[in-house]
């Protein structure tokens, strides 16, 4: 289904729906956070499938459990156009599987506690979550990958590059079977690109995707958040694979790397710390230049959801999930080059 047809809110020029990622907001209720986001004007969300807003095992085998949260939505005027599994993809290829994860993955991925179990049971439930997706009618599944090399970033004690190579090895090896999934009932994985997954910056990027053959079903979930404070052209990133760009998220980035004491690896300090090199922050008051981006997501023809993703934890996100709406809404009114032209071409 069209934006206009899911949720009869998108204007001409915003044919791109405006979502709210409900990651950040699974402490409360489903019915909850819809009715929060239809009044501040959303016009959908990108569920998390945790907390109580979507079990892809209920999905994948329940049509009375999707019809209900079809109806949930629908009831608040709301559209959905991805979900988003990053809690139990991170644990596919992992190389430290710990009691971080007894408390992150369902606890059917959980199960004893065995970190290979845990692999695998997590690989079962991206296959599960390409299922449900399927089932509830949309196209895209949002997440994280994990990684088997990501804890050798800072290159010391040093390893060889057959190390590496390796840990690209077992992305493959893992993960080709889940795309095989996704691509049997026509849904595409969007992998974030983020610290701590096997593409996690430009290079990482290109190496990920040549590992598993370049196969179109696994694509990009694009935030340049995690971009900012590494130092990346996350303009360029978008031109560059402009082609895999299958979801776009928005978090905005602040960097306090300007006193020579603060830097980007955040000295283990808790968010908000001002001692930390960067932080993420309400959209539109950090660093990323946000104009560039939407310009280049319409020169590229990206015409899927923008959805927000709120993790400022010096604002209350109650007052900063609608203020980041109305920014993103004004960018997302930028008409694309070529309709502009188009327009002011008839009227001569």
């Amino acid at each position: 289904m069209t934006p206009k047809e899911a949720t009869g809110k998108a204007t001409a020029q915003q044919d791109r729906p405006v979502t709210l990622f409900t990651g950040q907001w699974a402490d409360l209720p489903f019915e909850e956070m819809c009715r929060l986001a239809s009044e501040w004007g959303y016009d959908g969300l990108e569920i998390a499938c945790w907390g109580d807003h979507f079990d892809v095992a209920k999905a994948a085998e329940d049509d009375s459990y999707v019809q209900n949260r079809r109806d949930i939505l629908e009831k608040h005027g709301l559209g959905c156009w991805a979900i988003s599994n990053h809690l139990n993809g991170q644990a596919v290829c992992e190389a430290i599987i710990d009691d971080r994860y007894h408390n992150m993955v369902n606890p059917r991925v959980w199960g004893d506690g065995d970190p290979e179990g845990v692999r695998q049971r997590a690989a079962e439930e991206m296959k599960t979550t390409a299922r449900a997706a399927a089932a509830f009618g949309v196209d895209t599944v949002v997440g994280f990958t994990g990684s088997s090399v990501w804890h050798y970033v800072a290159m010391f004690p040093p390893v060889g590059d057959d190390v590496i190579q390796a840990g690209y090895a077992d992305f493959a090896d893992r993960w080709n079977p889940i795309i095989d999934v996704f691509d049997e009932v026509g849904v595409r994985f969007a992998h974030e690109v983020h610290p701590s997954e096997i593409a996690y910056d430009y290079w990482s990027t290109v190496a990920t995707l040549e590992a598993i053959g370049n196969r179109p079903g696994f694509g990009l979930n694009y935030d340049p958040s995690h971009m900012v404070w590494q130092g990346l052209d996350y303009v360029g990133f978008l031109w560059d694979f402009s082609d895999r760009i299958y979801h776009v998220d928005c978090k905005d980035t602040k960097l306090r790397m300007h006193n020579g004491r603060n830097g980007i690896l955040s000295s283990h300090l808790p968010w908000a710390d001002p001692r930390r090199g960067w932080d993420f922050i309400s959209t539109g008051h950090g660093d990323t230049r946000w104009e560039d981006i939407f310009r280049m997501l319409n020169h590229i023809g990206y015409d899927g959801p923008i959805s927000i993703e709120w993790e400022d934890a010096g604002m209350d996100r109650l007052a900063g999930a609608p203020e980041a709406l109305d920014f993103i809404r004004n960018l997302n009114a930028i008409t694309p080059p070529t309709a502009a032209f188009d327009a002011a071409f008839a009227q001569k």
